[in-house]
């Protein structure tokens, strides 16, 4: 077997720029530069219609209106704006919020500084597999709840969170609903409208795009969401992101959206095939490997795998010719175990050693059974060098091990 060496698979950190995108932007570095808000000659008008078309085709992708398409420089800007302009915008009302404690660090974060101003969160607890309890969720919403915040797909396991009843419950208690989408956008069928979306945040390197752009959907009708900006200067973007547009990076957002849209049968049923694959030959290799979060509600190229005895890190280091993570590539410089993981139930030994595989468009049947062969290879590698390891094949309950010395 021939694989062209490092192979990678974590998809789920960024994407390559399709080709395509990347034809699609080249005119706008030097050819179109014009700046989308210079109204009096032609080169801003070529701007602002690619950046028009930019947006219809990204309102495309999640059933938006184009008009309610705030570009911003990503999602952690696009999810910053949404939870602490909503919270700005809607004080009067109350200083209650509601997200869940397996939130990515870009919702976690923003949160946290509401809290440190005086704001009330409630945090939603998950059950193995990563799901809220829909009924909970309801019981804590107050007349003083003014936004709730549940992402589509996690980053780190692929469980899906049940958006469309999130959405519903939102509705029936009079709350704006913020979703971010950042792992979902081009992965699952997203549709504010059928969904009950209020704002929802996509990042354009996450689907093919390139980096350092993405957009906040803001619904305009049944209710008008208004926020606060975070950035003044300019009130470009309907008063909500001021700021000079990369016309480059939109152009390239929004042909990456448009790909998306057409290719999504086709990619998110190859991706699934690729993934089931990779987790049967694995398990069936490493019978003591678990799969964690929700196996049938998650994203379609997303597989989160712990294996017992092994150390991750460690793991990740003696697979040199795979690029995989332990998790959200925002955190992976920290040494503590996933709080995604722990969240699930997953002690901190069996978090410490799992591994997120996350595949994509340029993945192929070849290169999964190389992952495969080099993740069987390194895991029994290791495993025979564990004392752990041995224990547990001699019948030892390490449970309920007394590891004191004295």
């Amino acid at each position: 077997m021939t694989v062209k060496t490092p192979v990678y698979m974590d998809y789920s950190a960024t994407t390559p720029c399709d080709p395509r995108v990347v034809e699609k932007m080249l005119p706008y570095f030097s050819q179109e530069f014009g700046n989308a808000a210079s109204r009096n000659h032609v080169f801003g008008w070529k701007a602002e219609s690619a950046v028009d078309e930019a947006r219809e085709q990204v309102a495309a992708l999640i059933n938006a209106h184009p008009k309610e398409i705030i570009w911003t420089s990503g999602s952690t800007e696009a999810n910053n704006l949404a939870i602490k302009g909503a919270a700005e915008m809607y004080r009067s009302k109350g200083q209650h919020m509601i997200s869940c404690v397996t939130e990515h660090k870009a919702v976690l974060d923003p949160l946290h500084h509401l809290e440190s101003e005086g704001f009330e969160v409630t945090w939603m607890e998950v059950d193995r597999q990563g799901h809220i309890d829909l009924e909970a969720l309801g019981k804590a919403i107050t007349d003083k709840t003014t936004l709730i915040s549940f992402m589509a797909g996690n980053n780190e396991t692929g469980t899906l969170h049940a958006i469309k009843e999130i959405g519903r419950i939102a509705k029936d208690r009079g709350v704006l609903f913020h979703c971010d989408a950042t792992q979902a956008a081009g992965r699952i069928p997203l549709d504010v409208m059928d969904q009950g979306i209020d704002l929802m945040s996509l990042s354009a390197h996450k689907f093919y795009g390139p980096k350092g752009v993405g957009c906040l959907y803001v619904r305009r009708k049944s209710p008008r969401v208004r926020l606060v900006p975070i950035l003044d200067g300019g009130g470009h973007e309907r008063g909500m992101r001021s700021g000079t547009l990369n016309v480059t990076g939109l152009v390239g957002m929004g042909e990456a959206a448009r790909i998306a849209r057409e290719d999504f049968d086709l990619e998110t049923s190859k991706l699934a095939g690729l993934r089931d694959k990779l987790e049967r030959d694995i398990l069936a290799a490493l019978p003591d490997s678990v799969v964690n979060g929700d196996p049938e509600n998650r994203l379609p190229h997303l597989s989160n795998i712990s294996f017992p005895y092994v150390e991750g890190e460690s793991l990740i280091m003696g697979l040199s010719d795979i690029a995989v993570s332990s998790g959200s590539a925002c955190t992976s410089a920290s040494l503590e175990p996933s709080y995604v993981l722990r969240a699930l139930g997953l002690g901190d030994e069996l978090a410490h050693s799992s591994i997120r595989f996350s595949l994509g468009r340029f993945n192929t049947a070849e290169e999964i059974e190389f992952v495969t062969e080099q993740v069987t290879k390194e895991v029994t590698r290791l495993r025979e060098m564990s004392p752990l390891w041995e224990m547990a094949q001699e019948g030892i309950d390490l449970s309920k091990v007394n590891w004191t010395t004295h």
